[in-house]
């Protein structure tokens, strides 16, 4: 086996919510991170969207999800929900 070659495991990893279900198989997931700024030492909030496949159309607004990177599916699309860690509060 070449050793070269990337690992499936490998792949990046973020837990986020569900901003937006309105597409086909297509969620619109806002992850966020905290940091610490390199000269005051503040603790900082970022937090970034990502588009995510979802095949099955199983989550839905609201619910936390776990991302996973995955080759381009689209234009947008780098991402595929892996598992859905809770169910929105409705």
């Amino acid at each position: 086996m070449n050793e070269n070659k990337t690992e499936r495991n490998d792949r990046r990893v973020f837990r986020g919510v569900v901003v937006s279900d309105k597409m086909a198989k297509t969620r619109v997931i806002r992850v966020e991170r905290t940091t610490r700024h390199a000269a005051y030492s503040k603790t900082q909030r970022s937090h970034e969207k990502f588009h995510a496949h979802d095949e099955a159309n199983e989550s839905k607004a609201g619910d936390t999800v776990e991302i996973t990177s995955t080759r381009p599916l689209s234009s947008l699309k780098r991402w595929r929900i892996s598992r859905i860690i809770e169910k929105a509060k409705v």
